[in-house]
Protein backbone atom coordinates (compact mmCIF):
# COMPACT_ATOMS: atom_id res chain seq x y z
CA UNK A 1 0.00 0.00 0.00
CA UNK A 2 1.59 3.34 -1.02
CA UNK A 3 2.20 5.75 1.89
CA UNK A 4 0.15 9.01 1.45
CA UNK A 5 0.82 12.49 2.69
CA UNK A 6 -1.00 12.29 6.11
CA UNK A 7 0.57 8.96 6.80
CA UNK A 8 3.85 10.11 6.28
CA UNK A 9 3.01 13.05 8.34
CA UNK A 10 1.70 11.01 11.44
CA UNK A 11 4.94 9.15 10.79
CA UNK A 12 7.37 11.94 11.00
CA UNK A 13 5.07 13.45 13.90
CA UNK A 14 5.28 10.32 15.89
CA UNK A 15 9.25 9.88 15.85
CA UNK A 16 9.12 13.69 16.86
CA UNK A 17 7.03 13.10 20.25
CA UNK A 18 8.67 9.34 21.06
CA UNK A 19 11.58 11.26 21.44
CA UNK A 20 10.25 13.96 23.01
CA UNK A 21 8.77 11.76 25.44
CA UNK A 22 11.79 10.17 26.07
CA UNK A 23 14.16 13.14 27.05
CA UNK A 24 12.15 14.05 29.88
CA UNK A 25 13.83 12.72 32.68
CA UNK A 26 12.41 9.71 34.27
CA UNK A 27 12.25 12.24 37.68
CA UNK A 28 10.62 15.06 36.38
CA UNK A 29 8.00 12.57 34.07
CA UNK A 30 6.77 11.12 37.64
CA UNK A 31 6.76 14.95 38.74
CA UNK A 32 4.10 16.04 36.06
CA UNK A 33 2.63 12.75 35.85
CA UNK A 34 1.07 13.00 39.51
CA UNK A 35 -0.17 16.65 38.55
CA UNK A 36 -1.87 15.28 36.22
CA UNK A 37 -3.53 12.59 37.71
CA UNK A 38 -4.36 15.38 40.70
CA UNK A 39 -6.08 17.48 38.67
CA UNK A 40 -8.18 14.12 36.46
CA UNK A 41 -9.04 13.22 40.65
CA UNK A 42 -11.14 16.38 41.08
CA UNK A 43 -12.78 16.34 37.28
CA UNK A 44 -16.72 15.61 37.80
CA UNK A 45 -16.30 13.26 35.28
CA UNK A 46 -13.87 10.89 37.39
CA UNK A 47 -15.99 11.42 40.69
CA UNK A 48 -18.59 10.32 38.43
CA UNK A 49 -17.16 7.46 36.89
CA UNK A 50 -17.96 4.23 38.67
CA UNK A 51 -16.17 2.30 35.70
CA UNK A 52 -12.79 3.08 34.50
CA UNK A 53 -11.55 1.95 31.18
CA UNK A 54 -7.57 2.51 31.55
CA UNK A 55 -4.73 1.46 30.23
CA UNK A 56 -1.61 0.29 31.40
CA UNK A 57 1.17 3.08 31.15
CA UNK A 58 4.20 1.33 29.25
CA UNK A 59 7.72 2.74 28.85
CA UNK A 60 7.58 6.90 28.84
CA UNK A 61 3.69 7.41 28.47
CA UNK A 62 2.21 9.14 31.09
CA UNK A 63 1.97 7.15 34.45
CA UNK A 64 -2.09 5.27 34.88
CA UNK A 65 -0.81 3.03 37.52
CA UNK A 66 -1.14 5.39 40.29
CA UNK A 67 -4.48 6.22 38.82
CA UNK A 68 -6.00 2.74 38.86
CA UNK A 69 -4.72 2.26 41.89
CA UNK A 70 -6.66 5.44 43.37
CA UNK A 71 -9.80 4.35 41.03
CA UNK A 72 -10.20 0.69 43.24
CA UNK A 73 -9.20 2.98 46.73
CA UNK A 74 -12.77 4.23 45.77
CA UNK A 75 -14.78 1.18 44.53
CA UNK A 76 -14.54 1.88 40.76
CA UNK A 77 -14.24 -0.61 38.58
CA UNK A 78 -11.20 -0.78 36.71
CA UNK A 79 -11.22 -2.50 33.21
CA UNK A 80 -8.15 -2.71 30.77
CA UNK A 81 -8.06 -3.71 26.52
CA UNK A 82 -6.80 -6.58 25.36
CA UNK A 83 -6.33 -6.10 21.54
CA UNK A 84 -7.66 -8.78 19.20
CA UNK A 85 -5.51 -10.23 17.15
CA UNK A 86 -5.33 -9.50 13.59
CA UNK A 87 -8.15 -7.08 14.19
CA UNK A 88 -8.60 -3.13 15.73
CA UNK A 89 -10.80 -4.36 18.62
CA UNK A 90 -10.75 -4.28 22.00
CA UNK A 91 -12.10 -6.38 24.18
CA UNK A 92 -11.63 -4.94 27.95
CA UNK A 93 -11.33 -7.08 31.06
CA UNK A 94 -11.94 -5.94 34.68
CA UNK A 95 -8.85 -6.15 36.35
CA UNK A 96 -8.95 -5.48 40.72
CA UNK A 97 -4.85 -5.77 40.78
CA UNK A 98 -1.94 -6.03 38.36
CA UNK A 99 -1.18 -9.71 39.43
CA UNK A 100 -1.46 -12.37 36.47
CA UNK A 101 -0.77 -9.62 33.43
CA UNK A 102 0.71 -10.62 30.48
CA UNK A 103 2.74 -8.74 27.81
CA UNK A 104 1.29 -8.77 24.90
CA UNK A 105 2.86 -8.89 21.27
CA UNK A 106 2.96 -4.75 21.49
CA UNK A 107 5.25 -5.15 24.80
CA UNK A 108 2.08 -3.77 26.85
CA UNK A 109 0.57 -5.68 29.83
CA UNK A 110 -2.79 -6.92 28.89
CA UNK A 111 -5.65 -9.57 30.99
CA UNK A 112 -5.77 -12.90 30.14
CA UNK A 113 -8.98 -13.61 28.37
CA UNK A 114 -8.95 -16.71 29.42
CA UNK A 115 -8.92 -15.95 33.67
CA UNK A 116 -10.44 -12.28 33.37
CA UNK A 117 -13.75 -11.09 33.50
CA UNK A 118 -14.69 -9.46 30.73
CA UNK A 119 -16.53 -6.48 31.04
CA UNK A 120 -19.01 -4.91 28.49
CA UNK A 121 -17.91 -0.90 28.35
CA UNK A 122 -21.41 0.31 27.91
CA UNK A 123 -22.30 -1.39 31.74
CA UNK A 124 -21.23 1.42 33.91
CA UNK A 125 -23.72 4.37 34.80
CA UNK A 126 -21.00 7.12 34.30
CA UNK A 127 -18.24 4.84 32.35
CA UNK A 128 -15.25 6.71 31.77
CA UNK A 129 -12.47 6.08 29.12
CA UNK A 130 -8.59 7.18 29.87
CA UNK A 131 -7.08 7.90 26.39
CA UNK A 132 -3.50 7.04 25.61
CA UNK A 133 -1.75 9.44 23.25
CA UNK A 134 1.88 10.46 21.41
CA UNK A 135 -0.14 14.35 21.57
CA UNK A 136 -2.74 15.88 22.00
CA UNK A 137 -4.59 19.20 20.50
CA UNK A 138 -6.70 22.10 21.87
CA UNK A 139 -9.88 20.35 20.32
CA UNK A 140 -9.39 17.38 22.13
CA UNK A 141 -7.59 14.98 18.66
CA UNK A 142 -5.03 12.83 19.74
CA UNK A 143 -1.81 11.78 17.98
CA UNK A 144 -1.92 7.83 18.21
CA UNK A 145 0.38 4.88 17.51
CA UNK A 146 -0.90 3.98 14.58
CA UNK A 147 -2.95 0.76 15.40
CA UNK A 148 -6.52 2.02 15.26
CA UNK A 149 -7.70 0.62 18.07
CA UNK A 150 -8.74 2.96 20.07
CA UNK A 151 -10.13 5.11 17.15
CA UNK A 152 -12.39 1.92 16.59
CA UNK A 153 -13.46 1.89 20.15
CA UNK A 154 -14.22 5.86 20.82
CA UNK A 155 -16.45 5.33 17.46
CA UNK A 156 -19.28 3.33 18.90
CA UNK A 157 -18.61 4.56 23.02
CA UNK A 158 -21.47 7.00 24.41
CA UNK A 159 -19.39 7.47 27.79
CA UNK A 160 -16.74 9.88 28.78
CA UNK A 161 -13.30 9.97 27.10
CA UNK A 162 -10.04 11.66 28.71
CA UNK A 163 -6.61 11.92 27.32
CA UNK A 164 -3.53 12.56 29.42
CA UNK A 165 -0.91 14.24 28.03
CA UNK A 166 2.04 16.33 29.17
CA UNK A 167 2.76 20.03 28.29
CA UNK A 168 5.59 19.06 26.23
CA UNK A 169 3.40 17.18 23.71
CA UNK A 170 0.31 19.66 23.17
CA UNK A 171 -0.19 21.16 19.94
CA UNK A 172 -2.57 23.54 18.90
CA UNK A 173 -4.16 21.65 16.39
CA UNK A 174 -3.39 18.67 14.70
CA UNK A 175 -5.24 19.23 11.75
CA UNK A 176 -3.36 21.90 10.28
CA UNK A 177 -0.67 20.00 10.42
CA UNK A 178 -2.45 17.56 7.94
CA UNK A 179 -2.92 14.36 10.22
CA UNK A 180 -6.29 14.40 11.28
CA UNK A 181 -8.92 11.90 9.12
CA UNK A 182 -12.06 11.62 8.87
CA UNK A 183 -12.78 9.09 11.17
CA UNK A 184 -11.02 10.43 13.85
CA UNK A 185 -12.49 11.59 17.18
CA UNK A 186 -11.84 13.67 19.83
CA UNK A 187 -11.67 13.00 23.52
CA UNK A 188 -14.19 14.91 25.81
CA UNK A 189 -11.75 16.48 28.06
CA UNK A 190 -7.98 16.93 27.93
CA UNK A 191 -5.86 17.03 31.18
CA UNK A 192 -2.29 18.48 31.45
CA UNK A 193 -0.29 19.18 34.39
CA UNK A 194 -1.19 22.90 34.08
CA UNK A 195 -5.04 22.83 32.29
CA UNK A 196 -8.21 20.95 31.65
CA UNK A 197 -9.70 21.30 28.35
CA UNK A 198 -12.80 20.56 27.52
CA UNK A 199 -12.85 21.20 23.70
CA UNK A 200 -14.58 22.79 21.68
CA UNK A 201 -16.94 24.66 24.33
CA UNK A 202 -13.97 24.94 26.30
CA UNK A 203 -10.68 25.60 27.11
CA UNK A 204 -8.03 26.78 29.94
CA UNK A 205 -6.48 26.87 33.32
CA UNK A 206 -8.17 25.04 35.79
Amino acid sequence: MTETMSDEKKRALRTKYRVIRKEMGAEERARVDRLIARRLEVLPEWEKADLVLAYLSFGSEVDTHGLNEAAWSTGKRVAIPYCLPGTRDMVWYRVMSYDDLAKSSFGVLEPNPETFEQVNPESGLAPLAIVPGLAFDSLGYRLGYGGGFYDTFLSGFSGKSVGLCREGQMVESLSDLGVIDAHDLPADVVVTETRVLRPPFFSGFC
